[in-house]
C-alpha cells in the first residue's frame, strides 16, 4: 500500500473515533441534564385588570381583534373558594407553568404524571422526575402519591409524603407545574 492510502485511512480512522467520542459525550449530557427545553410562544391575549376588579383580556388599539379569544384561566376558575362543595373532581387544570390553562378530563381511575412520554400528564421540566407522582381515584376521592421523585411534590405548599387526599381546588405543585382538581 502507497503512503496516500495509509495517510487517508489514518485521517478516516481518526475522524470516526472522535464520532464516537462526541455521540458519547453527547448522550451522557442528555442523561445528566435531560433534553434541552424550549420555550414555546404565546400567541394568546395579555391579561389586564379591569376598573371593576376582574381580569379582561387585552386588545392592542392599533390591531383588528381576533375572531376566537380563549378564555381567561383564573386559579380557581372564576369560582369561590367555597364552591369547593359542588361535586367531585372531573377535571385536572393546570394553573402555572408551560401548559398553562390546559385540562384534563378524569375520565380515568389513575392519572400518572411526570416526564415520560406514557405519563397521563407529561410535565416537560427539568425538576420533574420520569415517574414523579400518580393520582388515583377511590369514589369521589382522590389521592396523590409521590413516587419517590428526587424534587418532591407540594400539596397546598406542604411536602407530600405518604398517599395524601386532594381536595378540590388545592394546588399541587410538581417542578415548575401547579395544578388543581376542579369539578
Amino acid at each position: 500500500m502507497s503512503e496516500l492510502t495509509l495517510l487517508i485511512m489514518r485521517i478516516g480512522f481518526l475522524l470516526l473515533l472522535w464520532f464516537f467520542i462526541f455521540s458519547i459525550l453527547y448522550a451522557l449530557r442528555s442523561d445528566l441534564f435531560g433534553a434541552p427545553a424550549r420555550k414555546l410562544r404565546t400567541e394568546g391575549p395579555t391579561v389586564q385588570p379591569s376598573p371593576s376588579g376582574a381580569t379582561q383580556p387585552a386588545v392592542p388599539q392599533h390591531t383588528a381583534p381576533r375572531a376566537a379569544q380563549p378564555p381567561v384561566i383564573t386559579p380557581s376558575g372564576g369560582m369561590l373558594p367555597s364552591a369547593a362543595a359542588s361535586g367531585p373532581a372531573r377535571s385536572l387544570v393546570i394553573t402555572s407553568g408551560v401548559a398553562t390553562g390546559t385540562a384534563i378530563p378524569l375520565d380515568e381511575d389513575f392519572v400518572t404524571i411526570g416526564r415520560s412520554s406514557d405519563s397521563t400528564l407529561v410535565i416537560v421540566d427539568e425538576y420533574t422526575s420520569t415517574y414523579h407522582a400518580r393520582l388515583a381515584r377511590t369514589g369521589d376521592t382522590w389521592t396523590l402519591t409521590d413516587l419517590d421523585s428526587t424534587n418532591g411534590t407540594l400539596l397546598n405548599g406542604d411536602k407530600v409524603r405518604t398517599s395524601m387526599t386532594v381536595p378540590l381546588f388545592t394546588p399541587v405543585t410538581i417542578g415548575k407545574t401547579t395544578f388543581e382538581l376542579r369539578p
